[in-house]
């Protein structure tokens, strides 16, 4: 009993799955019956029960959304900043002088020459 293509995934609050668990355990009415009742995997509503059971409602919070992505960011001090600046600066300066210099930024970088001799 998959989610229907095109719908959306209905987020509910820990308060919410603590409800539904609650009644399962207290109806006496197996996992499937109340899974089908509020619409839900079975599979999930049990991974809920398990949670529940070894955190309490701090194991039913979601976690979607939570995850960063790439290298966390150090902070650099003023000093560190300006030493990558200056060494910036200087790579830059190095390139002009052998008569190159940067078009576009990051990944889509290109060197073009700016020598008489080396264009067309």
């Amino acid at each position: 009993m998959a989610r229907p293509k095109g719908t959306k995934n209905i987020m509910r609050t820990p308060e919410e799955k603590e409800m539904i668990i609650h009644e399962y355990l207290d109806s006496g009415l197996g996992y499937r019956v109340i899974a089908k009742k509020y619409n839900i995997e079975e599979k999930l509503f049990r991974k809920w029960i398990k949670k529940y059971n070894e955190f309490g409602i701090e194991g039913l919070k979601s976690n979607t959304g939570k995850k960063s992505t790439g290298r966390p960011k150090s902070k650099l001090d003023q000093i560190e900043q300006l030493q990558n600046e200056i060494l910036k600066l200087r790579i830059e300066n190095e390139r002009l002088k052998k008569g190159y210099y940067v078009k576009g930024d990051g990944a889509r970088k290109e060197y073009v020459t700016s020598l008489e001799k080396n264009t067309k």
